[in-house]
C-alpha cells in the first residue's frame, strides 16, 4: 500500500530505541527523511546509522531530553533548519512511571507531566507554525490504554497519558482548519527497549522468551489476561503509526486507537 509519505518530513523523540526507533525507520522506508532525538549521543548515533543502512534515508540525531522545557523546541527548530519544514510529528519520549499513589511524591509527579504531558505540548507548539506553512500535518502521541482504563498503583503515567489523550481530542478540533491531524495511539505491553534494559539488569538475565512469560504473567495479576498470549512488538505499534500518518488517514483525526492484543476493556 503506497502511504504517501515519500518527499516528508517527520520528528520523532524518543527515537533510539524501542516504538520511536521502529517508528522512524518505518517511516524512513516509506520515504520520509527523519529526525531523532533521545538523552543518549551514542544510542542516538547507532540507531540513525541503522536507519540509514536499511533504508538510504537521510536521518538528523539531536540529543535532547525532553523533561527539559527548552529541549522540545530546540529539536523541532533543529529538523526544520536541516530540512526546510515538517510534515509529522511522533511523541514517543517516555518511560513507565507507577507506583501506589501514597508513595508517589510531587517530584515523581512533576517530572511525568513534564516528560510525557509538557514535553508532547512544547513539541506540538513548537511544530505546529510550521505545519500550517506547509498545508497541513500529522501529530500522533503515543499514550497507554491504562488511560482509558486506569489500574491501582498506576501513578502518575495513568494520569499524565489520561492528559494526553485529552489533548489530542481538544487539538484535533482547534487545528482541524489547518489540515493537521492529531491523534493517539494507546500501547499496552510492548516488548521495547526499557525492557530489554531490565532483562539485562537482571542477574543472570533471563531469556528473552522467558523474561516475556515472566512479565505476561505479572500484568495478567494486575490487568488482566492480554487475549492474543503475548506481547506486542515495536514494529506493529510502527506500522499503525505509519498508517496515520499517510494519506490513507486523511478522515482520521482526534482518534484514541488501542493497540494491547486486545487487553483494554475500554474502546
Amino acid at each position: 500500500m503506497e502511504l504517501g509519505l515519500k518527499a516528508k518530513v517527520a520528528a520523532i523523540t524518543g527515537g533510539s530505541e524501542g516504538i520511536g526507533f521502529a517508528t522512524a525507520s518505518r517511516l524512513a522506508l516509506e520515504g520520509a527523511s527523519v529526525a531523532i532525538c533521545a538523552r543518549g549521543e551514542a544510542s542516538l548515533r547507532a540507531a540513525a546509522q541503522a536507519i540509514r543502512a536499511a533504508t538510504g534515508a537521510e536521518v538528523l540525531t539531536v540529543v535532547a531530553d525532553i523533561e527539559a522545557p527548552e529541549a522540545p523546541e530546540h529539536f523541532i527548530a533543529e529538523t526544520v533548519k536541516r530540512f526546510g519544514r515538517i510534515d509529522i510529528l511522533v511523541n514517543n519520549a517516555g518511560r513507565e512511571a507507577i507506583g501506589a499513589f501514597e508513595k508517589t511524591s510531587d517530584a515523581d509527579w512533576q517530572a511525568d507531566l513534564d516528560l510525557k504531558l509538557f514535553g508532547a505540548i512544547r513539541a506540538i507548539r513548537a511544530a505546529v507554525p510550521h505545519m500550517q506553512a506547509a498545508g497541513g500535518g500529522r501529530i500522533v502521541n503515543i499514550t497507554h490504554f491504562g488511560a482509558k482504563q486506569p489500574q491501582a498503583r498506576s501513578v502518575p503515567t495513568s494520569v499524565t497519558r489520561a492528559a494526553g489523550i485529552a489533548l489530542t481530542k481538544a487539538l484535533s478540533k482547534e487545528l482541524g482548519e489547518h489540515r493537521i491531524l492529531v491523534n493517539t495511539v494507546c500501547v499496552g505491553l510492548i516488548w521495547s527497549g526499557q525492557w530489554e534494559h531490565r532483562r539485562l539488569a537482571l542477574s543472570p538475565p533471563p531469556s528473552p522468551e522467558e523474561y516475556e512469560r515472566q512479565l505476561l504473567a505479572q500484568r495478567q495479576s494486575t490487568a488482566g489476561i492480554i487475549p492474543l498470549g503475548r506481547m506486542g512488538r515495536s514494529e506493529e505499534v510502527a506500522d499503525l503509526i505509519a498508517f496515520l500518518a499517510s494519506d490513507r488517514a486523511s478522515y482520521i483525526s482526534g482518534a484514541s486507537i488501542n493497540i494491547d492484543g486486545g487487553l483494554s476493556g475500554v474502546v
